[in-house]
């Protein structure tokens, strides 16, 4: 295991202490390049064998020598989760479409409730619903977001299920185990490249969680998970761990918590120097140069999203990497329960029972 060092250093565009990480096992992290691809981002974009543009990867080498030896049952499903993923897409381009014909008329929608403002006939009827709400129906992408997380929560509770059906079996072999975790891995990938494309739409909406649960929202940090959360969360159900394994998944918690808390510091920091910037000058009348000043630093939040989710990919990535086969395997089916949990919490307790008052 290589040795582990980190330092802060000052950020040059706000004076933000961020972490620099010398890992050998991570490659360079580094705050500054926050948006800059993962390993494992580069390493999907060199086995892509089609314009992804069109929403069509190719296959590499490896996973089609890896398919010939595989039994039919196996094949088979693969072929079905193409498929799905084939409809996913054309579902998805259908509904885009759909939305640019309706933006003309969303606009009118926005002209004609502005102007109702100013008359006075706004009485917050069926039309007073959030600003979130508000926002997300209103711009495509955003919409466009919404929709992509729905099906991506939809095929993962499918390879969820899949996966689960593959460990319980003692015919699965850890070659076909390999293309469960692979495929586990790249679903995350996607998560976190649409995440990045909504950031940049409306990365208030983002960092709100309202795209999520109330009860993962409970859990929020910077956009999503905190990745420190998942060795607790695997740890139990990774067992037997050799004492390399502990020694390396420590090391990786260890570095992990410094990344994070020096990310939860900037964030402090951005806060006040936005709150700062809002409140300057307050009853002066124009308060054109102050808000311009605060969004200016809201390109910053964007970049902290962003090295939120490249900390959450590589953790993710490193674990797997220090565990087996039928153990990360176990890995991706126990994370991902975790979350299908927090839902159904959600779920229970919005419908629960309530007194009468």
């Amino acid at each position: 295991m290589n040795s582990t060092s980190t330092h802060f250093v000052p950020s040059r565009r706000m004076g933000i202490y961020e972490p620099i990480h010398q890992m050998g096992m991570w490659g360079d992290f580094k705050a500054n390049d926050c948006l800059d691809a993962s390993p494992l981002m580069i390493l999907e974009v060199e086995n892509q064998s089609e314009d992804t543009s069109h929403g069509t990867v190719g296959s590499s080498n490896k996973y089609d020598q890896e398919a010939s030896k595989l039994p039919d049952k196996v094949l088979r499903r693969l072929a079905q989760n193409r498929e799905a993923a084939r409809k996913s897409r054309l579902r998805k381009k259908a509904y885009v479409q759909q939305l640019e014909s309706s933006k003309l008329r969303l606009i009118q929608l926005e002209q004609e409730l502005g102007r109702s403002r100013q008359q006075g006939l706004y009485e917050g009827s069926a039309l007073d619903a959030s600003p979130l709400d508000y926002a997300a129906s209103t711009n495509p992408g955003i919409a466009t977001f919404e929709l992509e997380y729905g099906q991506w929560v939809e095929e993962q509770d499918r390879d969820l299920s899949d996966l689960r059906d593959a460990l319980h079996s003692s015919e699965t072999r850890d070659s076909e185990l390999q293309i469960f975790v692979d495929g586990g891995l790249g679903r995350y990938f996607d998560l976190f490249r649409m995440k990045a494309i909504a950031a940049k739409t409306d990365v208030f909406y983002l960092m709100s969680g309202m795209w999520k649960t109330s009860a993962e929202r409970f859990f929020f940090w910077i956009g999503g998970f905190r990745p420190s959360e998942l060795l607790k969360v695997l740890l139990p159900h990774l067992e037997p761990l050799s004492e390399q394994q502990r020694l390396e998944l420590g090391n990786l918690a260890q570095s992990c918590q410094q990344a994070e808390d020096a990310l939860s510091q900037g964030m402090e920091q951005l806060h006040r120097i936005v709150g700062e910037a809002i409140a300057k000058e307050l009853g002066e009348g124009n308060s054109l140069p102050m808000v311009g000043a605060a969004i200016e630093k809201l390109d910053d939040l964007v970049r902290f999203v962003g090295q939120a989710d490249h900390l959450r990919l590589e953790i993710l990535q490193q674990i797997l990497r220090i565990l087996t086969t039928r153990q990360a395997a176990r890995g991706l089916l126990a994370l991902g329960e975790y979350f299908q949990h927090l839902r159904a919490l959600s779920s229970l307790w919005s419908s629960r029972p309530r007194e009468s008052s």
